[in-house]
């Protein structure tokens, strides 16, 4: 069913590729509703509601797609649902959870039409290089924030004192995951999170994390399933004309956002890998039918945020911490549907999942992100019209801390460079529109 041999896998390989990439997202069980109840959610039900879209989003992704890809409530889209939408535009989370809604069917559409897949057409080679490294650093950077690596509350970053439990767990299991690297060792990234969980029991850094009960979670679900379909939720959401364009315009921020996650995502790790294969690429060029893996995938990840909407969740999108599964060898959909089952179990041990500490799994991203820095040696560094949109497309997404916005940087110079060296023929027309589009969201969030 998922032609492992053809895609040069096996069953315990992909096994281990997705207990790797669960383990490495599984914060978001708990942080997600953490982040959505401040909005007057109920976090049982935010709880459920983000299991149940990480289930059925990255079982689609493994069934449909055969990709080794994982869904859930993305970290960024749900800070802005919160802070963005529901404190500052003062909308109510049914109706920031309505807009969410609208966006995957405006997702679920540009995928059909293949406006999605011209996009990434569109986008040059040396770009989506810079994409493929710039996420390298973007989840290594991830697991140093994760432990406070780096101290941000002086006025200049600096390195945190060694003397806290969680930074010496994080380098143990660091040094675990590099000796194993090294060694070839099969499954090296999955030994070093299960070795570093059980090695933080004694250091007092694994422990067993209050959690909302199953059947309380259960209780409260009914309390976010299916209000977006309640006067609360679409009903008031266009009732007041006034706001409309506010509306769109909020709609259009979390589109943009989610639809270049997911695109950064894929190309980032697929193209690397080969998982997105050359006759894959071939089948996407043609645009012939809905046959790719890319077609598919894209189409998973936009059916996932309706979904996750309907639950009662803020954008569910693909997690760039797949790499870390894929860095295990993870190469097929049975990968995800592994990580898909470790989310359904998850939501009857959320007790032992969350006792897993970020201390753990921050190894396992900075070593993935190592080895996704590969992809900058086929950018020409010496070429600065080359070179300078690669840097931002590289490395402003780990500084802001978002795919979206480091390939809106990279359009930008890009486009600049392009038209300085008086080459804006090599300018694909798709690519002046997202960057246009790109612009346009900035200065409507800078006004609102």
């Amino acid at each position: 069913m998922f032609k492992l041999k053809e895609n040069g896998t096996k069953v315990s390989t992909e096994i281990v590729a997705g207990l790797t990439t669960f383990f490495a997202m599984s914060y978001i069980i708990v942080v997600n509703p953490t982040i959505l109840s401040q909005a007057g959610m109920e976090w049982g039900a935010v709880f459920l509601a983000t299991i149940i879209a990480s289930v059925i989003g990255t079982l689609i992704m493994g069934l449909v797609a055969n990709v080794p890809y994982a869904q859930a409530p993305g970290m960024g889209l749900n800070a802005f649902f919160v802070y963005t939408v529901c404190f500052a535009l003062k909308f109510t989370w049914q109706q920031a959870l309505s807009m969410v809604f609208i966006c995957g069917i405006f997702n679920i559409i540009t995928t059909v039409t293949r406006v999605r897949k011209s996009i990434i057409k569109a986008i040059p080679k040396s770009l989506q290089h810079a994409i493929g490294g710039g996420i390298g650093i973007f989840i290594a950077y991830i697991g140093i924030l994760n432990v406070g690596l780096v101290n941000f509350a002086a006025e200049v970053p600096s390195l945190s004192t060694l003397n806290q439990p969680t930074l010496w767990l994080f380098l143990i299991g660091l040094v675990i995951i590099i000796v194993l690297e090294l060694l070839k060792t099969k499954g090296a990234i999955l030994i070093g999170v299960v070795a570093a969980t059980l090695i933080g029991i004694p250091l007092g850094v694994t422990t067993m994390a209050e959690t909302v009960g199953f059947s309380d979670a259960w209780a409260a679900l009914p309390t976010t399933f299916g209000t977006i379909f309640t006067k609360a939720g679409l009903g008031s959401l266009f009732s007041d004309a006034a706001k409309i364009p506010l509306v769109l315009t909020t709609i259009f921020s979390f589109s943009l956002s989610d639809t270049f996650d997911t695109i950064g995502t894929f190309i980032g790790t697929g193209r690397k890998s080969g998982i997105f294969s050359a006759e894959d690429e071939k089948a996407m060029e043609a645009g012939t039918g809905f046959k790719s893996k890319m077609d598919k995938a894209l189409f998973a990840d936009a059916t996932a945020t309706s979904i996750g909407a309907i639950f009662g969740t803020s954008n569910t999108t693909t997690y760039v911490e797949s790499a870390a599964g894929i860095g295990a060898g993870g190469r097929t959909g049975l990968t995800s549907v592994v990580v898909a089952v470790c989310f359904a179990l998850s939501a009857f041990l959320s007790t032992f999942v969350s006792a897993i500490p970020s201390a753990a799994t921050a190894p396992a991203l900075v070593v993935v992100g190592i080895m996704m820095l590969s992809s900058f040696k086929e950018i020409e560094w010496t070429e600065m019209e080359e070179a300078i949109p690669a840097f931002f497309a590289g490395v402003f997404m780990a500084l802001c801390y978002s795919i979206s916005y480091g390939i809106a940087a990279g359009f930008i110079f890009y486009c600049i460079a392009k038209i300085c060296k008086k080459q804006i023929k090599d300018i694909h027309p798709i690519l002046w529109v997202a960057t246009g589009l790109f612009i346009l969201n900035f200065i409507l969030l800078t006004i609102l």
